[in-house]
């Protein structure tokens, strides 16, 4: 009998996973290939606006396909626009003030405002094929992801270490070099921990956008969240909780294939002076790792796109000069085409005022009253829901961003809840409203508080990760106390992530406020007073000049906290807690 020696057996399984893994590897862009052939056959057919939604088992994978791929192609749009909505409010300080103001703007508008243009719009560009209404559903998924994204990354370009700026003049960097050498890399870990924040958001917008009412105009698509709304609407429990239970499923796959690789892969963008002991492990990234397959193919196109630019770049003269981040673009040049796009953006925004204001003069003073009130009650209900998340998320995302042994039992379930869209566990908490006979006065907030609370906690965490250990480990030599280790250490940097994390919170609030203050459960209609109530009734009767109304008051109101409170405490964490040696 021949007898195997254990170390060729061990070599044997070593070099058995790297081949297991390319096969995995390879089955999944099959998979993803036929999947695109698959989506682009039904988007070219002939439009469908309503579909009939079966609430039977068997329809959840194709619609849960539906969902997922909606949501990926929403999640690319949005990461690239953040990247260049932040980078050009960054360095363009002409642009800076306003560009900010849109954003604040734009993130603290409801889904449903953005309903009616942006449907309509996308189905006369493309008419005569289902494309156009996919579109449309799409771009409103975007808009409930892409606003805490474009804030993190413009808060990481104003935050980046001096000392950093100046190695990369002293190296002369040209501009492509500085964005994928220093500025991607110091933002990865606020983009990676806000992603996750951004999906859990397209899954609460999801709900809306595949089953709507506007004016007389039915549209429901083919998707987990006309099925959950479909549901709910029928009083089907047993459909409602399959939906949410392959909702989860989803989640915790995306969870283990995605972030936790996502995660582990960003600590290596930590900024800091000596190398940590403790690190992020993810085994589906040291699997990836091996894999020669995922490896070499993404790193010889990178390197065949790569050098070919250093090279241009390298023979121009102006590569060799020093360029300033601080100053950004030289806006010089191209003045020319600012004053073209300024000049038709200003009689853009000059026909859009007229056609307002003749929109608005049909609404009475009874609905403006009644819309006054809204402004109050809700405006109080976003600013409790972010005090009482903000009351057990900073110590809680501290010590995940600190502990890596508490992270790694509490940092996968935190992630998993934030992912779990609030709209799908709203039906639920309705439901026990009803039966209990409470209504949505406390409960709006309580509603709030799940579209709000994980934009605050995964910011922290992000902050917390990013303390460099260095200067943890000079609190212990020193002895600090808890409080002045607090004061010190952890508020100070912490907090442009939390900042960013409140923005983005409050944005989350008022989109939640459509749901929270007004819903329909087994026929009957939950409604509190409230902007989010008056913007949800308008869409439904498709009375345009209150929901342009309530709309024009959140703006206000946004604009108001924006120069009175986060535009103070940025400028703030710009100058005194900026991380600088």
């Amino acid at each position: 009998m021949k007898i195997q020696h254990p170390l060729a057996r061990t070599l044997v399984t070593v070099r058995t996973w790297p081949y297991f893994t390319d096969a995995v590897v390879a089955v999944c862009a099959i998979l993803v290939f036929c999947a695109v052939v698959s989506t682009g056959v039904y988007w070219l057919g002939k439009p469908i606006p309503v579909v009939a939604i079966s609430t039977s088992a068997t329809a959840l994978p194709i619609y849960a396909f539906y969902s997922i791929v909606r949501m990926a192609i929403a999640y690319m749009l949005s990461l690239a626009f953040a990247v260049a909505y932040g980078y050009t409010a960054a360095y363009n300080p002409r642009l800076e003030p306003w560009m900010v103001a849109v954003l604040d703007i734009l993130q603290s508008i409801p889904v449903l405002s953005f309903l009616p243009p942006v449907v309509l719009a996308m189905v006369a560009l493309i008419p005569g094929h289902q494309l156009g209404i996919e579109m449309g559903v799409i771009l409103l998924i975007f808009t409930g992801q892409v606003w805490n994204l474009a804030f993190s990354f413009y808060s990481s370009l104003k935050t980046i270490p001096r000392e950093m700026i100046e190695a990369a003049r002293i190296y002369r960097y040209s501009g492509w070099q500085r964005f994928w050498q220093l500025e991607i890399p110091y933002a990865t870990i606020g983009l990676v921990w806000n992603s996750i924040v951004s999906v859990a958001g397209g899954w609460f917008a999801l709900i809306f956008c595949e089953t709507f009412t506007m004016g007389e105009r039915n549209f429901q698509l083919p998707g987990l969240g006309s099925y959950i709304q479909t549901a709910t609407n029928d009083g089907n429990t047993r459909a409602l909780i399959s939906g949410i239970g392959v909702m989860i499923l989803i989640v915790v796959a995306t969870d283990q294939l995605v972030w936790r690789p996502l995660i582990a892969w960003s600590d290596k963008f930590k900024f800091e002076q000596v190398e940590s002991s403790e690190r992020v492990t993810s085994p589906i990234l040291e699997l990836l790792r091996e894999s020669a397959l995922f490896t070499a193919i993404p790193g010889y196109i990178w390197t065949r796109v790569q050098e070919p630019i250093y090279r241009r770049m390298a023979r121009k003269s102006e590569s060799r000069q020093v360029h300033l981040p601080e100053g950004g673009p030289s806006l010089s040049k191209s003045s020319a085409a600012l004053g073209t796009l300024a000049a038709v953006a200003i009689a853009v925004a000059g026909w859009g005022a007229i056609k307002a204001v003749l929109m608005l003069r049909t609404v009475t003073w009874a609905e403006l009253h009644l819309l006054l009130e809204g402004a109050a009650a809700t405006f109080l209900r976003v600013n409790a829901s972010l005090l009482i998340s903000a009351a057990w998320t900073i110590p809680v995302g501290v010590a995940i961003g600190l502990n890596a042994r508490l992270a790694r039992v509490v940092q996968p379930l935190a992630q998993i809840l934030a992912s779990v869209p609030a709209t799908a566990v709203f039906p639920i908490l309705l439901v026990g409203l009803v039966q209990i006979g409470g209504g949505l006065g406390v409960g709006s907030i309580v509603l709030m508080l799940l579209g709000t609370q994980w934009y605050i906690l995964f910011n922290v965490v992000a902050g917390a990760m990013s303390i460099p250990s260095d200067l943890r480990e000079v609190c212990s030599l020193y002895r600090f106390t808890r409080w002045q280790r607090w004061r010190k250490l952890i508020l100070p940097g912490i907090f442009p992530y939390l900042i960013t994390g409140m923005i983005t919170a409050s944005g989350g609030a008022w989109n939640a406020s459509v749901m929270a203050e007004y819903s329909h459960v087994k026929g009957r209609t939950l409604e509190v007073i409230g902007l989010g109530a008056q913007i949800d009734t308008a869409t439904d009767s498709g009375h345009f000049p209150v929901l342009l109304l309530a709309t024009i008051f959140i703006s206000v109101m946004v604009v108001a906290m924006n120069r009175l409170v986060w535009r103070r405490l940025y400028r703030l964490a710009e100058t005194r807690y900026k991380l600088e040696v």
